[in-house]
C-alpha cells in the first residue's frame, strides 16, 4: 500500500524497514477502506493545564473535526484541572469526548513528565476497552490538512522538524550517564508533541517512561529534553513500526519547506513566558 519511490528526496524507510509517512506515497482512500473495514478506533489524549487551556484546546479541537481520522470512531480524552472551562465543540457522528480532571503541578516540566503515568492509567481503567490506537497530542497545535488513517500502526513516532535533516550528532539527546534516558547515539530525534500506536503499545511506554523518570527523580536527576528524552531513548530501544513525517507536525517558523508538500499540523505560537508555570 506504499509507493517508497515515489518521494526520492527524502528518507521513506528505516533500517529497520519501518515506513516513514510522507505525502504520495500512499493512497488515502485504500487507508480509510481497510480501517473502516477493521473497525479501527482511535483515542486521543490531550493535555490542557492551566492557561494552555484557553489559549489552545478551541483551536485544537475544532480543528481535530476537520482533519484527524476522519470516518473513523474518534474519542477525545481531555485532561485539565479546569473541567468548567472545556469549550463545547460540535461533533462529527461517532465522535465524543470525555474530559478528565487532573492536578496541576507547581513546574511544567512536571506537567510534561507526569502525563505519562496519567496516559497509561487512562489506557487502563477505560481506554482499552473502547479504542484499538491511542494517539497523544500537545494541545498547542492546529490541524491544517488531512492526519488520517495512514498514520495508524503498532508503535508510532514522529520526526522532529528541527532535527530531521541535521547529522546525528547534532541530535540533543540527553547526555548525562546519571539519567534513565542517557543515550550517546541513536537513529532518529523523536518529537514527544505526538506519538501513538497499539494501545498496548502505547502503555508500554508510558509505562516505561514514566518509571525512567521517578527513578532519575529518586536519583535527582531531571532529562534534558523531560519526557521527550525519555521517549527517544524508549523508540532507540523499542523501534517504533512506522514513523510520521515533519508533515505531520510543522514548525512555520522553519525556512526550508521544499520536503514539505503539504502541512497537516502545524505549531501554535508559543508564549512560553505568559503560559508557562515556572
Amino acid at each position: 500500500m506504499l509507493d517508497f519511490e515515489a518521494r526520492p528526496e527524502v528518507i521513506t524507510r528505516t533500517s529497520w524497514n519501518a515506513p516513514i509517512i510522507w505525502e504520495g506515497i500512499f493512497d488515502p482512500k485504500l487507508y480509510d477502506q481497510k480501517h473502516i473495514r477493521n473497525g479501527s478506533s482511535v483515542a486521543l489524549t490531550v493535555f490542557a493545564v492551566g492557561r494552555y487551556l484557553d489559549a489552545y484546546l478551541k483551536t485544537f479541537l475544532t480543528s481535530a473535526e476537520q482533519h484527524f481520522m476522519l470516518g473513523l470512531p474518534v474519542t477525545y480524552y481531555v485532561f485539565t484541572d479546569l473541567p468548567e472551562k472545556v469549550p463545547k465543540i460540535e461533533l462529527a457522528p461517532q465522535r465524543n469526548l470525555k474530559v478528565i480532571k487532573v492536578e496541576k503541578h507547581t513546574r511544567w516540566q512536571d506537567i510534561s513528565m507526569m502525563r505519562m503515568r496519567t496516559i497509561s492509567e487512562a489506557i487502563e481503567s477505560e481506554i482499552r476497552h473502547c479504542c484499538r490506537y491511542v494517539f497523544c497530542f500537545d494541545v498547542d497545535q492546529e490541524f491544517k490538512g488531512r492526519f488520517g488513517s495512514e498514520a495508524l500502526g503498532d508503535s508510532v513516532a514522529l520526526l522532529h522538524a528541527h532535527f530531521y535533516k541535521l547529522p546525528k550528532e547534532r541530535f540533543t539527546y540527553d547526555r548525562n550517564p546519571k539519567s534513565k534516558a542517557f543515550m550517546e547515539s541513536g537513529d532518529f530525534y523523536y518529537h514527544a508533541a505526538i506519538f501513538g500506536g497499539l494501545w498496548e503499545n502505547v502503555m508500554n511506554l508510558t509505562d516505561t517512561c514514566y518509571w525512567s523518570i521517578m527513578e532519575d527523580k529518586l536519583n535527582k536527576v531531571e532529562a534534558l529534553w523531560h519526557d521527550e528524552s525519555h521517549l527517544n531513548k524508549y523508540f532507540w530501544l523499542q523501534k517504533p513500526s512506522r514513523l510520521l513525517s515533519p508533515e505531520y507536525c510543522w514548525d512555520q517558523s522553519i525556512g526550508d519547506t521544499v520536503d514539505i508538500h503539504v502541512t497537516r499540523l502545524i505549531w501554535a505560537p508559543k508564549h512560553y513566558d505568559t503560559l508557562r508555570t515556572q
